[in-house]
């Protein structure tokens, strides 16, 4: 089959040049592709001429459907803009997503999160598929295409627990080696424990893996920069730096652009001499290669995890496969002194910018990734008055977020037998929100680490609510899992909230928590009170302590509806049993 080489360098260029990638937009309509002719925003992006073009070279290659996912070579979650190819294709710019092309057809996937943002930023030449599953999308292809007939992607894209390759007629297309300049990243030591005594206890894994493979492939971003305590700024927000890694029990071969290495970068690394704990330093477009020549050896095997390995990389060896790699186990094991530093994603335009108003919610998701850790933390505020259905939706919200905070649970425990915590609330009152309950945050590192969901040990929780065309509500705070003492057992563990961020009080109906939870909250404002006070004297921020003070209040020296409705409960049943008695009911 011919290369398709160029096609994919000039979705490349295109997405650089971000000349015709969308904006998110938060206007009240969405385009109406049912209307003749049909509606589209004016956040909607014409893809016309670009899904023409990749169609006529499609039918060049003999290829009846082209894939085209959200991600990078590494299957990041957030990617640089050079590799924004689903955003240029369909216009659409969620960090969620997967396109397919036909000569006849265009279809996205994409959650719950982003169905709206898709309807707004896509124009009539793209379907919107709401099931994102992996069978759902083969599925459509088996219905799309004829039986025997060559389906298109770019091997590099995909990882290995992408289940699409195993079901029929999915095959890969040849492989594609597209090379584009990007700006030369700055790369930074990031004091951690020393990246020998991280190659040691993953070489000692190695050994005692009963499988008995020879290396270990890195190949998530932040795998690497993990290990070697290395920053960068490859990916926006993000910081980490285009990587490979192929750690042996001898050897250290690290795959990188050579050409942006500093001589005391070198020296860090061991770079000049041969020895076990001494790093390789080989050039970034060679690691197929290389990869090729090690597994050519006699009785090697190559330590891999599915989920962030490609199958470009995959098809060439001969593996030890886990979902995740060792390296991202580790990872997400925070030290105490990693934990005693954590204690503010969205990019706004010209085209998404518009005038807030008081009669309406607004949601804002916050963070900052700074030298001593990463943040994530997003609050809802209305700055009018809220109606009863947004005051109530915001505190079941909350209420999720405090059950799953204030929870004791036995060390081993899944996350995911908890995760129903964060929305009993809602589900009590026929509400649920459609992503995921928590996911890990990084040390300088990703927002969302590795294993993003509430089925591993994670220190994040996000309960929300949405709804369309109308309101949105997240709470996410970041949690620390510690151990607690408990009356009869050990080994427990619990939530220590370390986001120090005050609540909408005008948001919050009091009537609706428990006692323990109204406990819960009033402890965490003292915990605000007390930590961050003392901040704000010391920067000589006397407003913003006022602030501070005022909505950290106790709900129940406030006034609070608790108290209002305890009154109310304990009077009426008073009035009741007079009425009762007078009445000889």
């Amino acid at each position: 089959m011919p290369s398709c080489g160029w096609l994919l360098l000039a979705l490349f260029v295109a997405a650089l040049t971000g000349n015709t990638i969308g904006v998110v937009a938060y206007e009240q309509t969405e385009r109406n592709c049912s209307l003749s002719p049909p509606y589209l925003p004016s956040t909607a992006v014409n893809t016309t001429l670009q899904l023409k073009k990749l169609q006529e070279q499609m039918l060049l290659l003999n290829i009846s459907a082209y894939i085209i996912p959200g991600t990078d070579a590494h299957l990041s979650e957030y990617i640089a803009p050079r590799d924004a190819r689903m955003a240029f294709m369909t216009g659409f710019t969620g960090s969620a997503g997967t396109a397919v092309v036909t000569q006849t057809k265009a279809a996205l996937w994409t959650d719950s999160r982003y169905w709206v943002q898709a309807e707004r930023q896509m124009d009539c030449n793209w379907e919107l598929e709401k099931d994102v599953s992996i069978s759902s999308i083969a599925e459509w292809l088996i219905s799309e295409v004829p039986s025997g007939d060559e389906i298109g992607f770019d091997p590099f894209l995909f990882s290995l627990s992408e289940s699409l390759f195993s079901i029929p007629p999915v095959s890969p297309a040849s492989s594609v080696n597209c090379h584009v300049d990007v700006n030369k990243i700055k790369m930074c030591v990031f004091a951690e424990r020393p990246w020998q005594k991280k190659v040691m206890q993953i070489r000692d894994q190695i050994r005692d893996n009963p499988y008995e493979p020879t290396a270990l492939l890195l190949s998530a971003l932040d795998e690497t920069a993990w290990l070697f305590n290395l920053r960068g700024n490859d990916i926006p927000y993000n910081p980490f730096f285009y990587s490979y890694t192929l750690l042996t029990m001898d050897e250290i071969w690290l795959f990188l652009h050579t050409d942006r290495m500093t001589d005391e970068l070198r020296v860090y690394l061991n770079a000049s001499c041969n020895g076990s704990l001494c790093v390789q330093l080989k050039s970034y477009d060679t690691v197929r290669d290389y990869l090729k020549k090690y597994v050519a050896q006699p009785r090697v095997k190559v330590w891999i995890g599915t989920e962030y390995t490609n199958y470009a990389l995959y098809e060439i060896i001969t593996p030890e496969v886990h979902r995740y790699s060792f390296s991202l186990y580790l990872l997400t094991i925070c030290s105490a002194a990693i934990i005693s530093c954590l204690f503010v994603f969205c990019s706004p335009s010209e085209e998404s910018s518009r005038r807030l108003t008081v009669d309406e919610m607004y949601l804002v998701d916050s963070g900052g990734q700074y030298l001593d850790g990463t943040t994530d933390i997003t609050r809802t505020v209305h700055w009018g008055t809220p109606t009863a259905m947004q005051k109530e939706a915001f505190t079941r919200v909350l209420m999720g977020n405090i059950e799953i905070s204030r929870t004791i649970f036995p060390s081993g425990t899944r996350g995911v037998n908890m995760e129903m915590l964060g929305r009993r609330a809602l589900w009590e009152v026929g509400l649920n929100y459609g992503h995921g309950t928590g996911h890990g945050v990084g040390n300088y590192f990703g927002v969302h680490e590795c294993m993003p969901s509430f089925y591993f040990p994670h220190i994040f929780q996000k309960p929300g609510y949405y709804k369309e065309n109308d309101f949105g509500i997240r709470i996410e705070d970041v949690a620390v899992i510690v151990p607690v003492h408990t009356k009869y057992g050990h080994n427990y563990l619990t939530f220590d909230t370390v986001s120090l961020v005050p609540y909408d009080r005008k948001l919050i109906d009091t009537s609706l928590l428990s006692s323990e939870q109204l406990h819960w909250l009033n402890k965490y404002y003292e915990t605000i009170r007390r930590l961050v006070g003392p901040e704000l004297d010391k920067q000589g921020l006397h407003e913003e302590k006022d602030w501070m003070l005022k909505h950290t209040e106790s709900f129940m020296m406030s006034g609070s509806s608790v108290s209002v409705s305890l009154f109310k409960y304990m009077f009426d049943n008073l009035i009741g049993w007079v009425n009762s008695s007078y009445c000889g009911v």
